[in-house]
């Protein structure tokens, strides 16, 4: 699989993120090898430093959750306000390109009609004429003791099947624990859990809720949910890049 951009994502926050650089044929296997791929130093330190110093800063964000408030966890997370910071709005049209071939081959492997728009903006319309207007990519803060539930970030009609998460704090220098998990739920068997083993300016790329598998009857789909482990100490930021709106 070639790649399928070579436009930078480009912002405020300093260097270009050149995403069609990437290795988007092991991304696509490991993606249907395992449900996730990591992409590690897709950001700088830099740049991990300045978008986690936001959220100091309620300017940039339309909406602040509490997760024990709603049974989510603990932490809280800020929603983006349009318009996104220029990285984030970057990374999210960027990636969404080379992300879309995939999620159309997976698609199509499980037998669904839905096929997405080869650029962000085509895929955005289609979610605002059903209503979901407001953005989706967010900033999550944890303290000691915080954690998140495993979920599935399900916000209307309209969901592109794969999500970006962004790992802003360095493991062991500014929080230990806080793993990012995920599980995946096969038919008839029990769920098979794993841990990705990100650094500071990690990225992951991730099913939101299912993937095709081949099996010995055919393609099938496996569910999966992803969280974040107890932090043991510290404060941890992460960037999720969903790329629907929401409702």
């Amino acid at each position: 699989m070639s790649a399928a951009v070579d436009t930078p994502a480009t912002g405020e926050f300093g260097n270009e993120i050149a995403v069609g650089l990437l290795d988007w044929q092991q991304i696509s296997d490991d993606l249907d090898g395992q449900g996730y791929a990591m992409i590690p130093g897709l950001l700088s330190a830099i740049q991990c430093r300045s978008i986690a110093a936001l959220y100091a800063d309620d300017a940039p964000f339309r909406s602040r959750v509490v997760m024990e408030r709603h049974g989510f966890g603990r932490g809280e997370y800020k929603y983006f306000n349009y318009p996104l910071p220029d990285l984030v709005a970057g990374m999210r049209e960027a990636l969404y390109a080379p992300l879309s071939s995939i999620a159309n081959r997976w698609n199509k492997a499980m037998g669904m009609d839905v096929q997405y728009p080869a650029k962000h903006a085509g895929f955005l319309q289609r979610c605002h004429a059903a209503g979901q207007t407001r953005p989706t990519p967010l900033l999550l803060q944890y303290g000691a003791g915080d954690y998140n539930c495993l979920h599935q970030d399900l916000y209307g009609e309209h969901v592109f099947p794969l999500q970006v998460a962004i790992l802003l704090s360095e493991p062991g220098a500014d929080f230990d624990g806080g793993e990012f998990v995920m599980t995946e739920q096969r038919p008839r068997m029990q769920s098979r859990p794993a841990v990705v083993p990100l650094r500071q300016g990690d990225a992951v790329v991730f099913a939101v809720h299912h993937r095709p598998v081949q099996g010995t009857r055919g393609t099938y789909r496996v569910n999966l949910r992803h969280g974040v482990s107890v932090l043991r100490r510290g404060q941890r930021h992460t960037l999720g890049i969903i790329f629907h709106d929401a409702q």
